[in-house]
């Protein structure tokens, strides 16, 4: 007999009362995601969050007060159990790749269609991190182009070091994690069993010392400069 999924509890940051206002709209009804609170800036976030029984948070980057990106890291340090969305647009590319690597699971831009924005949180809130393939690399692109510095260089080394420490199949795992391919793609891709590639990406974590997919494919693209 089939159960219905429990409710996924979402808090929302954003400085626009609009906003939040609207995306409480959104996600009543049928969506079978309940708001549990709401901030408008990342300080009141770190107050409000932790007691509220969020599973998820949609939080967005650019807030007076405390940034959200600022907020997220706090968050996942103290309450790592959390998942956090970043809500952002494309002018904030490079602060989007800082929330990926401090371990946001994903982000969205602010006009994603609601049906879009459902079938995220749930796919977070069910442990799997937002992991797009064609606005990632978007992401990643810009942020090359405009971010040549002894810093991205510096990264781009350790990235490669890193990787270098896998096995081969181990690197054909990351670099199709790195496409956004779920498991079950990898295994038709690379002729394997789900469980092994599950597997795989566990040492991937693991060796890589990170925590998610996401990360896994910024690593992957820094390590190709």
């Amino acid at each position: 007999m089939s159960s219905v999924p429990a409710p996924v509890a979402l808090a929302v940051v954003d400085d626009d009362p609009m906003v939040r206002a609207a995306l409480g709209m959104m996600l009543g009804g049928g969506s079978g995601i309940t708001v549990v609170a709401e901030a408008g800036d990342g300080e009141e976030a770190l107050h409000v969050v932790p007691d509220s029984g969020a599973d998820v948070v949609l939080m967005d980057i650019r807030m007076p007060v405390r940034d959200g990106l600022s907020a997220t890291e706090e968050l996942l340090r103290t309450h790592p159990h959390l998942k956090i969305i970043v809500l952002t647009t494309f002018d904030t590319d490079d602060m989007v790749l800082r929330a990926l690597r401090i371990g946001a699971a994903g982000f969205l831009l602010k006009d994603t269609p609601p049906a879009r924005l459902v079938e995220a949180i749930r796919t977070v809130a069910a442990g799997h991190p937002m992991l797009s393939p064609s606005v990632t690399a978007q992401l990643i692109a810009a942020v090359t182009r405009t971010d040549a510095t002894q810093a991205s260089r510096d990264r781009a080394r350790a990235a490669q070091s890193a990787l270098a420490g896998l096995t081969e199949r181990e690197r054909d795992v990351a670099h199709a994690v790195a496409r956004g391919l779920s498991n079950a793609e990898v295994a038709a891709e690379l002729f394997m069993g789900v469980p092994t590639v599950k597997t795989h990406v566990g040492r991937l974590f693991s060796k890589l010392g990170v925590d998610n997919r996401v990360q896994v494919a910024i690593l992957v693209h820094e390590a190709q400069g």
